[in-house]
Protein backbone atom coordinates (compact mmCIF):
# COMPACT_ATOMS: atom_id res chain seq x y z
CA UNK A 1 0.00 0.00 0.00
CA UNK A 2 2.69 2.26 0.71
CA UNK A 3 4.59 2.03 -2.48
CA UNK A 4 1.11 2.34 -4.36
CA UNK A 5 0.76 5.70 -2.14
CA UNK A 6 4.15 7.10 -2.46
CA UNK A 7 4.37 6.44 -6.34
CA UNK A 8 0.95 7.81 -7.36
CA UNK A 9 1.17 11.24 -5.14
CA UNK A 10 4.65 11.71 -7.06
CA UNK A 11 3.31 11.14 -10.42
CA UNK A 12 0.30 12.98 -9.46
CA UNK A 13 1.86 15.64 -8.53
CA UNK A 14 4.24 15.63 -11.01
CA UNK A 15 1.74 15.69 -14.25
CA UNK A 16 0.04 18.65 -12.37
CA UNK A 17 3.04 20.68 -13.62
CA UNK A 18 4.04 21.64 -10.14
CA UNK A 19 7.82 22.12 -10.13
CA UNK A 20 9.99 19.48 -8.87
CA UNK A 21 10.53 20.60 -5.60
CA UNK A 22 6.67 21.08 -4.71
CA UNK A 23 6.12 17.44 -6.08
CA UNK A 24 8.62 15.85 -3.59
CA UNK A 25 7.77 18.52 -0.67
CA UNK A 26 4.09 17.42 -1.36
CA UNK A 27 4.56 14.03 -1.51
CA UNK A 28 6.99 14.27 1.65
CA UNK A 29 4.17 15.99 3.45
CA UNK A 30 1.17 13.41 2.97
CA UNK A 31 3.81 10.54 3.97
CA UNK A 32 4.41 12.53 6.93
CA UNK A 33 1.09 13.24 7.72
CA UNK A 34 -0.99 9.66 6.84
CA UNK A 35 2.11 7.18 7.73
CA UNK A 36 3.76 8.73 10.46
CA UNK A 37 1.51 9.83 12.84
CA UNK A 38 0.72 13.48 11.87
CA UNK A 39 4.66 14.21 12.38
CA UNK A 40 4.52 16.92 9.92
CA UNK A 41 6.00 19.63 11.79
CA UNK A 42 9.40 17.32 11.47
CA UNK A 43 9.62 19.09 7.92
CA UNK A 44 10.16 22.43 9.35
CA UNK A 45 13.30 21.14 11.62
CA UNK A 46 14.95 19.36 8.57
CA UNK A 47 14.42 22.32 6.13
CA UNK A 48 15.98 24.15 8.86
CA UNK A 49 18.96 22.38 9.38
CA UNK A 50 19.79 22.34 5.82
CA UNK A 51 19.35 25.66 4.83
CA UNK A 52 21.38 27.29 7.86
CA UNK A 53 24.19 24.88 6.52
CA UNK A 54 27.00 27.22 6.39
CA UNK A 55 27.99 25.24 3.46
CA UNK A 56 25.31 25.54 1.28
CA UNK A 57 25.74 29.16 1.36
CA UNK A 58 28.68 28.73 -1.27
CA UNK A 59 26.31 27.72 -3.75
CA UNK A 60 24.70 30.99 -4.59
CA UNK A 61 28.36 32.68 -4.54
CA UNK A 62 29.88 30.47 -6.72
CA UNK A 63 26.82 31.21 -9.02
CA UNK A 64 27.21 34.40 -8.95
CA UNK A 65 30.87 33.88 -9.62
CA UNK A 66 29.79 32.08 -12.62
CA UNK A 67 27.72 34.62 -13.77
CA UNK A 68 30.34 37.62 -13.13
CA UNK A 69 32.57 35.41 -15.64
CA UNK A 70 30.16 34.43 -18.29
CA UNK A 71 29.62 38.40 -18.86
CA UNK A 72 32.75 39.82 -18.44
CA UNK A 73 34.37 38.93 -22.05
CA UNK A 74 36.87 36.60 -20.19
CA UNK A 75 36.08 33.79 -21.89
CA UNK A 76 36.65 35.48 -25.28
CA UNK A 77 40.18 36.04 -23.96
CA UNK A 78 41.09 32.80 -22.41
CA UNK A 79 40.05 31.62 -26.42
CA UNK A 80 42.21 33.28 -28.19
CA UNK A 81 44.99 33.13 -25.75
CA UNK A 82 44.62 28.84 -26.42
CA UNK A 83 43.60 28.95 -30.15
CA UNK A 84 47.71 29.66 -31.41
CA UNK A 85 48.54 26.49 -29.56
CA UNK A 86 46.40 23.71 -31.04
CA UNK A 87 46.45 25.39 -34.61
CA UNK A 88 48.70 22.73 -36.21
CA UNK A 89 47.43 19.74 -34.17
CA UNK A 90 44.69 18.12 -36.18
CA UNK A 91 41.49 19.01 -34.92
CA UNK A 92 42.35 22.45 -34.22
CA UNK A 93 40.39 24.96 -32.19
CA UNK A 94 38.26 21.73 -31.55
CA UNK A 95 41.30 21.29 -29.00
CA UNK A 96 40.95 24.80 -27.83
CA UNK A 97 37.35 24.06 -26.81
CA UNK A 98 38.52 21.47 -24.35
CA UNK A 99 40.96 22.98 -22.75
CA UNK A 100 38.92 26.86 -22.85
CA UNK A 101 36.01 24.49 -20.89
CA UNK A 102 38.36 22.94 -18.66
CA UNK A 103 39.65 26.23 -17.64
CA UNK A 104 36.41 27.97 -17.48
CA UNK A 105 35.23 24.81 -15.40
CA UNK A 106 37.88 25.58 -13.05
CA UNK A 107 36.45 29.36 -11.71
CA UNK A 108 32.80 28.53 -12.93
CA UNK A 109 31.45 25.10 -10.91
CA UNK A 110 28.32 25.20 -13.72
CA UNK A 111 28.37 22.91 -16.47
CA UNK A 112 25.62 25.10 -18.23
CA UNK A 113 27.74 28.37 -17.63
CA UNK A 114 30.91 26.32 -19.36
CA UNK A 115 28.95 25.70 -22.55
CA UNK A 116 27.06 28.95 -23.12
CA UNK A 117 30.51 31.51 -22.25
CA UNK A 118 32.87 28.52 -24.28
CA UNK A 119 29.85 28.00 -27.20
CA UNK A 120 29.11 32.03 -27.69
CA UNK A 121 32.76 32.76 -28.43
CA UNK A 122 33.66 29.27 -30.31
CA UNK A 123 30.65 28.43 -32.55
CA UNK A 124 30.24 32.01 -34.54
CA UNK A 125 34.29 31.86 -34.60
CA UNK A 126 34.34 28.06 -36.08
CA UNK A 127 31.87 28.17 -38.21
CA UNK A 128 33.20 30.92 -39.96
CA UNK A 129 36.23 28.98 -40.48
CA UNK A 130 34.89 25.90 -41.91
CA UNK A 131 34.26 23.38 -38.92
CA UNK A 132 31.72 20.41 -39.00
CA UNK A 133 29.03 22.35 -37.46
CA UNK A 134 27.94 18.91 -35.52
CA UNK A 135 31.82 18.44 -34.78
CA UNK A 136 31.75 21.71 -32.97
CA UNK A 137 28.68 21.38 -31.13
CA UNK A 138 29.84 18.11 -29.40
CA UNK A 139 33.20 19.15 -28.45
CA UNK A 140 31.16 21.73 -26.65
CA UNK A 141 28.85 19.69 -25.30
CA UNK A 142 31.02 17.43 -24.12
CA UNK A 143 33.84 20.33 -22.88
CA UNK A 144 30.93 22.07 -21.14
CA UNK A 145 30.15 18.73 -18.47
CA UNK A 146 33.66 19.61 -17.19
CA UNK A 147 32.48 22.41 -15.50
CA UNK A 148 30.65 20.21 -13.11
CA UNK A 149 33.86 18.43 -12.32
CA UNK A 150 36.75 20.33 -12.61
CA UNK A 151 36.80 22.23 -9.03
CA UNK A 152 34.80 23.91 -7.69
CA UNK A 153 31.66 22.64 -8.31
CA UNK A 154 27.93 23.14 -7.48
CA UNK A 155 27.72 19.41 -7.41
CA UNK A 156 30.52 18.72 -4.74
CA UNK A 157 28.92 22.02 -2.95
CA UNK A 158 25.17 19.96 -2.71
CA UNK A 159 26.91 16.90 -2.65
CA UNK A 160 29.34 17.86 0.54
CA UNK A 161 26.16 19.66 2.12
CA UNK A 162 24.30 16.59 1.92
CA UNK A 163 26.36 13.90 3.18
CA UNK A 164 28.41 16.32 5.48
CA UNK A 165 31.29 15.56 3.32
CA UNK A 166 34.56 17.72 3.47
CA UNK A 167 34.20 19.94 0.28
CA UNK A 168 37.66 20.61 0.53
CA UNK A 169 38.45 16.97 -0.11
CA UNK A 170 35.63 16.86 -2.72
CA UNK A 171 37.35 19.82 -4.55
CA UNK A 172 40.82 18.05 -4.69
CA UNK A 173 39.26 14.22 -5.76
CA UNK A 174 37.98 16.21 -9.03
CA UNK A 175 41.13 17.76 -10.26
CA UNK A 176 42.47 14.61 -11.65
CA UNK A 177 39.28 12.98 -13.18
CA UNK A 178 38.87 16.22 -14.88
CA UNK A 179 42.00 16.31 -16.60
CA UNK A 180 41.95 12.79 -17.49
CA UNK A 181 38.05 13.07 -19.25
CA UNK A 182 39.75 16.51 -20.47
CA UNK A 183 42.03 14.57 -22.27
CA UNK A 184 40.21 11.69 -23.47
CA UNK A 185 37.86 14.49 -25.28
CA UNK A 186 41.03 15.72 -26.95
CA UNK A 187 42.46 12.28 -27.66
CA UNK A 188 38.95 11.75 -29.45
CA UNK A 189 38.63 14.38 -31.50
CA UNK A 190 42.33 13.76 -32.51
CA UNK A 191 41.43 10.31 -33.51
CA UNK A 192 38.25 11.31 -35.54
CA UNK A 193 40.05 14.45 -37.59
CA UNK A 194 42.81 12.23 -38.68
CA UNK A 195 40.31 9.34 -39.73
CA UNK A 196 38.32 12.27 -41.65
CA UNK A 197 39.44 15.40 -42.59
CA UNK A 198 36.94 17.21 -43.48
CA UNK A 199 35.28 17.34 -39.87
CA UNK A 200 38.21 20.88 -39.57
CA UNK A 201 39.74 23.04 -42.22
CA UNK A 202 44.05 22.43 -42.38
CA UNK A 203 45.57 25.86 -40.88
CA UNK A 204 49.12 26.02 -43.12
CA UNK A 205 50.23 29.06 -40.78
CA UNK A 206 53.24 28.21 -38.19
CA UNK A 207 52.54 30.15 -35.10
CA UNK A 208 55.89 30.94 -33.62
CA UNK A 209 56.72 29.57 -30.09
CA UNK A 210 56.91 33.07 -28.37
CA UNK A 211 53.69 34.11 -30.07
CA UNK A 212 51.79 31.04 -28.11
CA UNK A 213 54.01 31.96 -25.41
CA UNK A 214 52.86 35.19 -25.27
CA UNK A 215 48.87 34.35 -25.54
CA UNK A 216 48.90 31.98 -22.39
CA UNK A 217 50.77 34.67 -20.31
CA UNK A 218 47.82 37.05 -21.12
CA UNK A 219 45.60 34.63 -19.11
CA UNK A 220 47.29 35.19 -15.77
CA UNK A 221 44.42 36.69 -13.97
CA UNK A 222 42.57 34.05 -14.89
CA UNK A 223 45.36 31.75 -13.00
CA UNK A 224 45.02 34.58 -10.23
CA UNK A 225 41.37 33.50 -9.51
CA UNK A 226 41.93 29.95 -10.04
CA UNK A 227 44.69 29.65 -7.42
CA UNK A 228 42.56 32.07 -5.05
CA UNK A 229 39.77 29.80 -4.93
CA UNK A 230 41.65 26.50 -4.73
CA UNK A 231 44.35 27.21 -3.20
CA UNK A 232 42.92 28.75 0.24
CA UNK A 233 40.53 25.86 0.09
CA UNK A 234 43.51 22.91 -0.46
CA UNK A 235 45.42 24.41 1.72
CA UNK A 236 43.31 25.15 4.74
CA UNK A 237 43.05 28.74 4.79
CA UNK A 238 39.63 28.98 4.00
CA UNK A 239 36.24 26.99 4.11
CA UNK A 240 34.24 26.55 0.21
CA UNK A 241 32.29 29.67 1.75
CA UNK A 242 34.75 32.41 2.00
CA UNK A 243 36.81 31.37 -0.93
CA UNK A 244 33.81 31.68 -2.53
CA UNK A 245 33.34 34.74 -1.38
CA UNK A 246 37.01 36.19 -2.25
CA UNK A 247 36.38 34.58 -5.59
CA UNK A 248 33.57 36.45 -6.36
CA UNK A 249 35.48 39.95 -5.08
CA UNK A 250 38.56 39.15 -7.06
CA UNK A 251 36.49 38.18 -10.17
CA UNK A 252 34.35 41.63 -10.08
CA UNK A 253 37.48 43.44 -9.86
CA UNK A 254 39.42 41.35 -12.42
CA UNK A 255 36.13 41.66 -14.70
CA UNK A 256 36.06 45.56 -14.15
CA UNK A 257 39.61 46.24 -14.92
CA UNK A 258 40.69 43.07 -17.35
CA UNK A 259 37.01 42.55 -18.65
CA UNK A 260 33.97 43.93 -20.12
CA UNK A 261 31.77 43.95 -16.92
CA UNK A 262 29.42 47.17 -16.15
CA UNK A 263 26.95 48.01 -13.51
CA UNK A 264 24.39 46.93 -15.77
CA UNK A 265 25.71 43.84 -16.37
CA UNK A 266 26.67 42.47 -12.30
CA UNK A 267 22.83 43.79 -11.57
CA UNK A 268 21.76 41.30 -13.92
CA UNK A 269 24.16 38.74 -13.09
CA UNK A 270 22.93 38.93 -9.38
CA UNK A 271 19.58 39.14 -10.66
CA UNK A 272 19.66 35.64 -12.71
CA UNK A 273 21.80 33.93 -9.49
CA UNK A 274 19.30 34.58 -7.23
CA UNK A 275 16.71 32.92 -9.90
CA UNK A 276 19.19 29.71 -10.04
CA UNK A 277 19.47 29.35 -6.45
CA UNK A 278 15.95 29.93 -6.11
CA UNK A 279 15.49 26.63 -7.87
CA UNK A 280 17.96 24.79 -6.76
CA UNK A 281 16.71 25.75 -2.79
CA UNK A 282 13.17 24.35 -3.84
CA UNK A 283 14.51 21.58 -4.93
CA UNK A 284 16.51 21.13 -1.96
CA UNK A 285 13.24 21.70 0.14
CA UNK A 286 10.98 19.42 -1.15
CA UNK A 287 13.85 16.45 -1.42
CA UNK A 288 14.56 17.76 2.46
CA UNK A 289 10.97 16.58 3.53
CA UNK A 290 10.46 13.60 1.61
CA UNK A 291 13.95 12.26 2.52
CA UNK A 292 13.22 13.01 6.27
CA UNK A 293 9.45 10.73 5.69
CA UNK A 294 11.47 8.26 4.08
CA UNK A 295 14.14 8.00 6.77
CA UNK A 296 11.31 8.39 9.35
CA UNK A 297 9.84 4.93 7.54
CA UNK A 298 12.62 3.56 7.32
CA UNK A 299 12.99 3.32 4.06
CA UNK A 300 16.97 3.34 3.02
CA UNK A 301 17.35 0.68 5.79
CA UNK A 302 14.71 -1.70 4.35
CA UNK A 303 16.60 -0.54 0.50
CA UNK A 304 19.97 -1.45 2.53
CA UNK A 305 18.61 -4.74 4.04
CA UNK A 306 16.83 -5.89 0.80
CA UNK A 307 20.15 -5.26 -1.48
CA UNK A 308 22.49 -6.93 1.07
CA UNK A 309 20.13 -9.98 1.38
CA UNK A 310 19.90 -10.43 -2.09
CA UNK A 311 23.59 -11.98 -2.37
CA UNK A 312 24.78 -9.40 -4.82
CA UNK A 313 28.20 -8.04 -4.98
CA UNK A 314 28.79 -4.29 -4.03
CA UNK A 315 29.82 -4.09 -8.00
CA UNK A 316 27.00 -5.09 -8.82
CA UNK A 317 24.90 -2.70 -6.60
CA UNK A 318 27.13 -0.33 -8.10
CA UNK A 319 25.93 -1.31 -11.43
CA UNK A 320 22.47 -1.30 -10.87
CA UNK A 321 22.70 2.16 -9.06
CA UNK A 322 25.00 3.55 -12.18
CA UNK A 323 21.85 2.18 -14.68
CA UNK A 324 19.53 4.13 -12.58
CA UNK A 325 21.53 7.68 -12.66
CA UNK A 326 21.20 6.95 -16.28
CA UNK A 327 17.97 6.46 -16.63
CA UNK A 328 16.45 9.53 -14.09
CA UNK A 329 18.85 11.41 -16.31
CA UNK A 330 16.89 11.38 -19.45
CA UNK A 331 14.25 13.22 -17.42
CA UNK A 332 15.62 15.21 -14.27
CA UNK A 333 18.39 18.02 -14.83
CA UNK A 334 21.61 16.47 -12.47
CA UNK A 335 20.97 18.77 -9.35
CA UNK A 336 17.91 17.62 -9.00
CA UNK A 337 18.45 14.20 -9.43
CA UNK A 338 21.68 14.07 -7.27
CA UNK A 339 19.38 15.95 -4.40
CA UNK A 340 16.21 13.25 -4.95
CA UNK A 341 18.61 10.23 -4.24
CA UNK A 342 21.34 11.09 -2.21
CA UNK A 343 19.27 10.46 1.03
CA UNK A 344 18.51 6.49 -0.25
CA UNK A 345 21.80 6.00 -2.15
CA UNK A 346 24.70 7.40 -0.08
CA UNK A 347 23.66 5.24 2.94
CA UNK A 348 23.75 2.15 0.76
CA UNK A 349 26.88 2.93 -0.55
CA UNK A 350 28.81 3.95 2.32
CA UNK A 351 27.64 0.22 4.18
CA UNK A 352 28.84 -1.33 0.52
CA UNK A 353 32.23 -0.10 1.33
CA UNK A 354 32.90 2.47 -1.21
CA UNK A 355 34.56 5.78 -0.40
CA UNK A 356 32.45 8.76 0.05
CA UNK A 357 34.85 11.11 -1.50
CA UNK A 358 35.00 8.63 -4.47
CA UNK A 359 31.55 8.44 -4.96
CA UNK A 360 31.30 11.87 -5.54
CA UNK A 361 33.06 12.09 -8.13
CA UNK A 362 31.12 9.05 -9.58
CA UNK A 363 27.59 10.69 -9.30
CA UNK A 364 28.76 13.71 -10.98
CA UNK A 365 30.31 11.79 -13.63
CA UNK A 366 26.47 10.59 -13.84
CA UNK A 367 24.68 14.06 -13.64
CA UNK A 368 27.68 15.04 -16.62
CA UNK A 369 26.41 12.18 -18.88
CA UNK A 370 22.63 13.15 -18.13
CA UNK A 371 23.67 16.81 -19.47
CA UNK A 372 24.20 14.99 -22.61
CA UNK A 373 20.94 12.80 -22.30
CA UNK A 374 17.58 13.78 -24.54
CA UNK A 375 15.33 15.02 -23.96
CA UNK A 376 16.46 17.18 -20.82
CA UNK A 377 20.10 17.55 -21.53
CA UNK A 378 20.38 20.99 -20.71
CA UNK A 379 23.68 21.05 -22.25
CA UNK A 380 21.89 19.70 -25.42
CA UNK A 381 19.56 22.43 -25.29
CA UNK A 382 22.33 25.64 -24.45
CA UNK A 383 24.01 24.68 -27.64
CA UNK A 384 21.07 24.03 -29.64
CA UNK A 385 19.63 27.78 -28.63
CA UNK A 386 22.86 29.47 -29.24
CA UNK A 387 23.52 28.18 -32.55
CA UNK A 388 19.65 29.19 -33.55
CA UNK A 389 18.80 26.07 -34.59
CA UNK A 390 21.71 25.50 -37.23
CA UNK A 391 22.17 22.45 -35.38
CA UNK A 392 18.96 20.47 -34.09
CA UNK A 393 18.50 18.95 -30.37
CA UNK A 394 18.51 15.56 -32.29
CA UNK A 395 21.89 16.24 -33.70
CA UNK A 396 23.58 17.70 -30.92
CA UNK A 397 22.38 14.31 -29.20
CA UNK A 398 24.03 12.54 -32.15
CA UNK A 399 27.16 14.24 -31.93
CA UNK A 400 27.34 14.09 -28.13
CA UNK A 401 27.70 10.29 -28.01
CA UNK A 402 31.20 9.92 -28.09
CA UNK A 403 31.61 12.05 -25.05
CA UNK A 404 28.79 10.77 -23.54
CA UNK A 405 30.47 7.16 -23.68
CA UNK A 406 33.80 8.82 -22.58
CA UNK A 407 32.17 10.07 -19.37
CA UNK A 408 30.31 6.07 -19.09
CA UNK A 409 34.74 4.88 -19.60
CA UNK A 410 35.66 7.15 -17.30
CA UNK A 411 33.24 5.60 -14.67
CA UNK A 412 34.78 2.14 -14.88
CA UNK A 413 38.32 3.32 -14.62
CA UNK A 414 37.42 5.13 -11.33
CA UNK A 415 35.98 1.64 -10.21
CA UNK A 416 38.89 -0.45 -11.65
CA UNK A 417 41.08 2.67 -9.94
CA UNK A 418 39.83 4.27 -6.96
CA UNK A 419 43.13 5.85 -6.40
CA UNK A 420 42.72 8.60 -9.51
CA UNK A 421 40.19 10.24 -7.17
CA UNK A 422 41.34 9.20 -3.86
CA UNK A 423 45.07 9.54 -4.47
CA UNK A 424 45.01 13.27 -4.45
CA UNK A 425 42.93 14.32 -1.49
CA UNK A 426 44.41 11.84 0.66
CA UNK A 427 47.88 12.79 0.12
CA UNK A 428 46.76 16.73 0.75
CA UNK A 429 44.01 16.05 3.35
CA UNK A 430 45.40 12.75 4.81
CA UNK A 431 43.35 9.57 4.73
Amino acid sequence: MFWGVFGSLLLTTACTGAALGMALGLTGLVLLHFFVGGATSVALDATWNVFNSFTLSAIPLFILLGEVLLHSGISQRAYSAFTPIFARIPGGLLHTNIAVCTLFGAVSGSSMSTAAAVGSVAYPEMVKRGYNKDMVVGSLAGGGTLGLLIPPSLSFLIYGAMTETSIGKLFVAGILPGLMVAALFMLFILIACLRNPSLYPRDAERVPFLTMLAGTVRIWPVIVLILAIMGTIAFGYATATESAGLGVVIAAIMAFVWGDLTIRKLMQGIFRSALLFASIGLVVLGATILSQAASLLGLPQAILEASLGSGLSKYQVLLIVVVIYLLLGCFFDGLSLMVMTLPIVFPLILKLGFDPVWFGVIVTIMIEIGQLTPPVGLNLSVLTVLTKNEVTLGRAAMAAIPYWFILLGAVVLLTIFPAIATWLPNFMFGS
